[in-house]
């Protein structure tokens, strides 16, 4: 034991990675439906392996939370500039309100208690479950004009009040939004939940990450034409007009005639005896089944390619247009839209729901076809592994400048610092990248580490280095520290839902999305669709998760000012 001992202490890189490991590991053990997380889980092991006193420099969580706050900003920069639009202003401002109420109560909070500017700050974000004020807290106390072992003393008290309070501030959150938000709002949510998706035009099918669905949205089927049949001795365009009055958009994709086996025109004519291939999403294709047709299964007629592909909006004709309105756009003929998704949140595919700039279309259908669609809708998001590194180095360059200047009010020091410079490059560069798709990808998987590793490793370094000093900060700040915390996650969201309500009058299912939104709070939006079984509070949900992932972070810069 003592040379393992020694072996971290000589190597600390080492202890960071069995950190990692191990609080990846705890993290995803689940109690029911509750687990710590990762973060969490990640921070618990520093503070443990952290006892036997490890050296690390600094600036390796530096540079590691530099690059999980670019990722942020780029992952929520379309919808953040996107929500300054008319229609998304009443989310903006919600999500504005909710967040300033996210800082006041740790803030009152704190001076009520007498906690000092790091636990304070560890409340913030904890209670909020935003890890980044760990960081940026840390940042903004290292340029007070106070002693260096008091700011020491400072930042190793914030994993402290984080650790106390972030395991209410998860759960708490989903037990406030998912059962005592229903309450709040009245009446049967479910139903009116309903009520909402027959407005907008259909129901919502989900998946879970990682989980395959038996439910297949887009289906082909083979019809053999009778002498009776409505299509028998008509174009193909024609049978498409005649499905499409019924509301069915479905689409006549190939036809056998004897052996011989086409591709179909608009002009093409279909006769008794030949065998059609028709093809839609699920819920128009169920109720084609006409006595008349009978449905064959020819393996050969079906056995076609088709193209599955994402495309990020970018175009005006197609921005800010329902499903239905694509959907009956000549250049959508024989595509079909799988999925919607928008800052990484799936929406519910309804033919009234509204498609945004810089949302993620999946599209179904036969290859000719959807690189025709492309054209008009946007920029096709081919799989690749390559990360556009000029883009991102230079993102995070300029955005630390930009944090490093600061600005002296009445002697007071105010700068973003580099973490929050970071963060709003991010957004900046994030925003260019929906407007300008040519450059600057960063593709899912390399984004998934800049965020979850990038934040988990300054977490390991974070909770290393403040480990020697955790139990004596515990003692000092006792268990009235998680009361604390539970009251200050519990205010803002109550808080939100009422002004959801009364002042804003969201639908309900939308009012419990933008609230947990404006928290960032996933979890919370998962428990919420599951009590009302409903994808919908998602659509309140994209806007408001990236201002208040925005502000909620540039709140450690501002607690640390207002409790110096």
């Amino acid at each position: 034991m003592k040379w393992l001992i020694q072996v971290f202490q000589h190597y600390p890189e080492l202890a960071i990675f069995l950190t990692l490991a191990s609080g990846y590991f705890i993290g995803g053990i689940k109690i029911g439906k509750f687990s710590l997380g990762t973060v969490t889980g990640v921070l618990i092991m520093g503070l443990l392996i952290g006892q036997i006193n490890i050296d690390i420099s600094p600036t390796v969580k530096s540079v590691f939370f530099l690059m999980f706050l670019f990722a942020v900003g780029y992952s929520v920069g379309p919808q953040f500039f996107g929500g300054l639009k008319k229609d998304g202003l009443p989310q903006m401002f919600f999500a504005v309100i909710v967040c300033i109420l996210c800082l006041i109560c740790p803030l009152v909070i704190g001076k009520l208690m007498g906690y000092d500017v790091g636990l304070t700050a560890g409340l913030l974000s904890g209670s909020q479950t935003i890890s980044a004020v760990i960081g940026v807290a840390s940042d903004t106390i290292n340029q007070l004009y106070i002693p260096a072992d008091q700011k020491a003393d400072y930042i190793n008290k914030i994993p402290v009040a984080y650790a106390v309070t972030y395991i209410f501030g998860t759960a708490g959150s989903a037990w406030v939004l998912a059962s005592l938000g229903p309450k709040l709002l009245g009446g049967n949510l479910i139903e009116r939940t309903k009520e909402l998706e027959a407005k907008l035009g259909g129901d919502a099918i989900g998946n879970e990450p990682g989980i395959t669905s038996a439910y297949d949205r887009i289906i082909y089927s083979a019809y053999r034409i009778s002498a009776h049949s409505f299509a028998n001795n008509r174009s193909v365009k024609e049978i498409e007009e005649e499905l499409q009055k019924h509301g069915r958009h479905l689409f006549v994709e190939r036809i056998r005639k004897g052996e011989e086996i086409m591709e179909v025109t608009g002009d093409t004519i279909v006769n008794e005896n030949d065998v059609i291939v028709i093809g839609g999403r699920r819920e128009f294709m169920m109720n084609y089944r006409r006595t008349t047709e009978e449905e064959i299964l020819d393996v050969e007629l079906l056995n076609f390619p088709l193209e599955v592909l994402s495309v990020m909006v970018i175009k005006k004709e197609v921005t800010d247009t329902t499903i239905a309105d694509l959907g009956n756009m000549e250049f959508m003929h024989g595509v079909v839209i799988r999925t919607i998704k928008r800052a990484g949140i799936e929406m519910p595919v309804f033919p009234n729901t509204v498609i945004r700039k810089g949302d993620m279309i999946e599209l179904v259908g036969i290859k000719q076809h959807v690189e025709r669609a492309i054209s008009h809708i946007g920029y096709a998001d081919r799989p690749t592994n390559m990360t556009d590194m000029i883009f991102v180095g230079l993102g995070i360059v300029l955005g630390g400048l930009i944090g490093t200047l600061t600005l002296h009010v009445s002697g007071v020091p105010l700068s973003l610092s580099t973490s929050g410079g970071a963060l709003i490059a991010g957004l900046v560069f994030g925003w260019l990248r929906g407007q300008h798709p040519t450059f600057g990808r960063i593709p899912q998987p390399a984004l998934w580490v800049m965020n979850n590793v990038g934040l988990n490793m300054f977490i390991a370094v974070a909770g290393i280095t403040a480990a020697p000093s955790f139990i004596e900060g515990f003692k000092e700040a006792g268990w009235g520290l998680f009361i604390a915390g539970a009251v200050a996650t519990a205010i803002p969201l109550i808080l939100g839902v009422l002004l959801g309500r009364f002042v804003f009058k969201f639908h309900p299912a939308i009012t419990l999305g933008c609230t947990a939104g404006a928290r960032t709070t996933t979890a919370a939006l998962g428990a919420i669709q599951d009590a009302l079984k409903s994808q919908t509070p998602a659509l309140g949900y994209t806007v408001t998760y990236a201002v208040g992932n925005t502000l909620l972070i540039i709140w450690g810069v501002v607690i640390v000012l207002l409790m110096s």
